[in-house]
């Protein structure tokens, strides 16, 4: 047992019990009430009217490659950094580009900055990022064959000067910066100029598809990362074009879909750029409109600190705009990192801690003071971009064949499958020159796995894919509340534990023995713990450095990690699973070079992410065996499911998480195990009473106009469920006590007590009803009651009831739970009064 406190802090932490049980109680039987908000279509309206179709506007188009070409984006306003799907209908079947060709009824797609002088309306095909690449029928430049030059390139065009020195035509590009790139000026060439790889953009940063395929039916998709001018200075997007702080459009670009057939003019394959003139006439363009990138809140605004969970930060980044405007407005400024960290710091009650963003309740020493409002209800998700690549040995059928570089769609994992991935278990996850015979004959990564080949679709044993990208995940470094949930998740699973603790699969596969956790069987002589709060590459291979040569390379260096869940989306929509290059004895210092991004058609990634970056780059998600027993995607209907299902975590009744070993989760036939809800955690007891203002604001603007779905400012992205309204309640009710705030007064002489009851909230302050009428009067009582070492039950009575409401028709069916609901109440207010009668023990450490 801990020794004895001195008594200010005692003093304290018996005060901290007397406000936070009786209120806390109210809290808990408010959540065991648990009415939700279901997710509807009405409510997308913004997001459907940004999806835009579009046919090509073509003088010509009965000679296009596919006349009745339509394509649609997934999104084309209130765009930031993102990924958007593209789809299209009226295509032809593809085939596959070589070292020599393009390929064969394809499209090609760019994002472009200017429109055309020469035709209003339109993009400027000078404008465009293209030709990074270098394949063929896809660079700004090349060769022509005598004639084929139309009228309207002859300007760009050096014309032959013979048999072996052919026409050579060459497409500027005119930055948006005012600076052009070009290799023809006034009809001669200019020596050194290469318009392909120029200070604008190269292939490790280009977002060009210079192939994306059609199938035998005509139709098509492909992921298309869309750029700002924080990526491309070149293209300038998303720009500022006033000095308005409420602006809601930066600089507007273009995405620009070039079809390509079977040859091109004066060829006898695709071979030419697609922004010739010939090709470039039959392009299908469409407008896109940006958020302004920057600062979208005054200048002297109120600055505020937000610190903690990155899986809310997409929100956050969207409700900036509408919590900094007013003339009370504050700028949040979100520093992610280290939930745990970010709770303690909030706990001290300095009036300079920031609000603390959290999935998990503090788990520290000292008494746990804070208030916890929900605010998002995300997900942790397993996102990949994989395309096929068929075996070519003759077992393949012919429509399998077919599909070759076409995206796979639908994966299924389950938790012992993701311990796999991430404990360096599969061969390609450790360097190819080490000894790696400890992992037996292990499967080379995931795909050639027969326990992953079981429960997933035929043709996915039909692929021959070796990337190394997927034979584990892309994870961030650090600690986060989002490896907590993941190795949960694994270790309620029986197979998973098995497997963990150095059991081989049905198959044969054995766990990496560096990670095993039983320390019998790790070559460390200790257990791998889990669950933990990282991704750990326990083992300790290393090929070894060569004098004057190669350095060393160890897992990391191998399968490096992301910043964070972001940065893993993002290099999956790009296709880069940051796989270790040749070593360059000529940089400086030398060094290992990374591959450029493998382009659609030939991607194999896998990454760990939650629902919200996942959705931001446009990401396929696995789907995930929950403890029912069924796959379930991160929809919103399956975070809503996983969210009634979810349990109070510890004693702390404030906070919920689903628990894959709980009887709710069991019986949660249609959640999604990983959902993953994310709190805002503050101290009641801030002297500061604008702070507490503010924050409690943060959360009234978060719970309520915070949670109306859109891709508007101010709006609630998609990746988030809208919150369950019994969570809105706590919310509500959070803000008010945060507000309020808790004075320390004279305490009670120390007594001895028994441990804290079961499900009551002790040392947590939370308070009732809304901000505004009676709720609001009814919420400040307890809390000047608790200040003043006095609980008063007529009060709490009255904030039960605000917390509690009532079934709306937008609520699921909840079975009996109406008719119980003033035993779950009553329920609350006992837990409440048992903690403020009974003295309790200190904790034990």
């Amino acid at each position: 047992m801990r020794s004895a406190l001195p008594e200010g802090r005692a003093a304290r932490r018996a005060l901290s019990g007397l406000s936070g049980a009786l209120v806390g109680g109210l809290v808990f039987a408010a959540l065991t009430a648990g009415g939700v908000m279901p997710v509807g279509a009405a409510v997308a309206a913004d997001a459907t009217s940004a999806t835009v179709t579009a046919k090509a506007y073509d003088a010509d188009w009965e000679n296009a490659p596919f006349p009745d070409l339509s394509v649609t984006v997934s999104q084309t306003k209130g765009l930031v950094s993102q990924g958007v799907e593209i789809s299209w209908t009226g295509g032809k079947e593809s085939t596959p580009p070589t070292q020599q060709s393009g390929g064969q009824n394809f499209l090609q797609i760019a994002q472009c900055w200017g429109d055309d002088p020469q035709n209003p309306g339109r993009p400027d095909r000078t404008t465009c990022q293209y030709g990074a690449f270098g394949t063929p029928g896809a660079t700004r430049d090349g060769n022509r064959v005598e004639g084929s030059v139309a009228d309207a390139d002859r300007s760009l065009t050096v014309p032959a000067a013979g048999v072996l020195d052919p026409a050579y035509t060459s497409i500027p590009f005119r930055s948006a910066t005012g600076e052009t790139v070009a290799s023809v000026v006034d009809g001669t060439r200019v020596p050194g100029v290469d318009v392909n790889t120029n200070p604008f953009f190269t292939q490790y940063t280009s977002n060009e598809v210079p192939w994306a395929g059609t199938g035998a039916d005509g139709t098509g998709s492909t992921k298309f990362e869309v750029q700002t001018v924080t990526q491309s200075r070149g293209l300038g997007c998303g720009a500022r074009t006033s000095d308005d702080a409420a602006a809601t459009s930066g600089q507007p670009c273009w995405l620009v879909i070039i079809p390509r057939g079977t040859t091109d003019t004066g060829e006898a394959s695709v071979v030419s750029s697609g922004l010739f003139w010939d090709n470039w006439k039959h392009h299908v363009a469409i407008k896109l409109d940006f958020r302004p990138v920057g600062l979208r809140c005054a200048i002297g605004a109120a600055e505020r600190q937000l610190s903690g969970s990155e899986v809310v930060a997409r929100a956050v980044s969207s409700w900036q705009p509408s919590l900094c405007s007013g003339a009370e407005g504050s700028v949040f400024t979100l520093l992610t990192g280290t939930e745990s960290d970010a709770v303690a710091t909030a706990n001290t009650a300095a009036d300079t801690a920031p609000l603390a963003l959290t999935s998990l309740p503090y788990r520290g020493e000292e008494e746990d003071r804070l208030v916890y409002a929900p605010i998002a209800l995300s997900s942790v998700t397993v996102g990949f971009a994989i395309d096929r690549f068929p075996r070519q040995d003759g077992t393949v059928p012919a429509d399998a064949l077919a599909r070759a570089r076409l995206p796979l769609t639908d994966m299924k994992l389950t938790p012992r499958l993701l311990a796999k991935l991430l404990t360096s278990s599969y061969l390609d996850s450790l360097p190819y020159q080490a000894d790696r015979s400890h992992l037996g004959s292990n499967p080379r990564n995931l795909l050639f796995d027969p326990d992953f080949l079981e429960i997933n679709d035929p043709e996915w044993s039909q692929q021959a894919i070796a990337s190394v990208a997927v034979a584990d995940m892309l994870v961030p470094q650090g600690r986060t509340d989002v490896a907590t949930a993941l190795w949960s998740y694994v270790m309620a699973d029986p197979d998973a534990r098995d497997f963990l603790a150095g059991n081989p699969d049905d198959w044969g596969m054995v766990i990496n023995p560096y990670a095993s956790t039983d320390a019998a069987k790790n070559p460390t002589g200790t257990a791998f713990a889990l669950p933990r709060d990282s991704f750990p590459r326990p083992d300790p291979v290393e090929v070894p450095a060569v004098e004057d040569g190669p350095a060393a390379i160890n897992s990391v260096t191998w399968r490096p990690y992301t910043n964070d869940l972001d940065n893993a989306a993002y290099y999956t929509l790009r296709g880069d699973g940051l796989a270790l290059s040749a070593w360059d004895p000529l940089g400086n210092p030398p060094r290992y070079t990374r591959s450029p991004r493998n382009l659609p058609g030939t991607q194999a990634v896998i990454s760990l992410t939650d629902g919200a970056a996942a959705d931001k780059y446009q990401l396929v998600t696995a789907s995930l065996r929950n403890p029912a027993g069924t796959f379930v995607s991160p929809t919103n209907e399956a975070l809503v499911a996983a969210a009634v299902a979810m349990t109070p975590i510890g004693s702390q009744a404030q906070v919920r998480g689903f628990d894959p070993a709980s009887a709710e989760a069991a019986r949660a036939v249609d959640a999604y195990p990983l959902a993953l809800p994310v709190y805002a955690a503050a101290s009641p007891y801030v002297k500061d009473a604008s702070v507490r203002r503010v924050y409690a604001d943060f959360i009234r603007y978060a719970a309520e106009p915070g949670q109306a779905p859109g891709v508007q400012t101010g709006q609630l992205p998609s990746g988030y469920a809208p919150l369950p309204d019994s969570w809105r309640v706590q919310a509500r009710a959070a803000a008010t006590a945060l507000e309020n705030g808790v004075t320390p007064a004279t305490p009670a002489p120390p007594q001895a007590a028994p441990s804290r009851p079961s499900g009551a909230v002790g040392g947590s302050v939370t308070g009732g009803g809304s901000s505004s009428g009676a709720s609001a009067g009814a919420a400040a009582a307890p809390a000047a009651a608790a200040s003043a070492g006095d609980a008063n039950p007529t009060a709490s009575g009255a904030v039960a009831g605000a917390l509690a409401g009532a079934k709306t028709a937008a609520d699921p069916d909840s079975g009996a739970l109406p008719a119980a609901l003033p035993i779950s109440l009553l329920a609350g207010l006992i837990a409440a009064l048992v903690v403020l009668l009974i003295p309790r023990l200190p904790r034990r450490t």
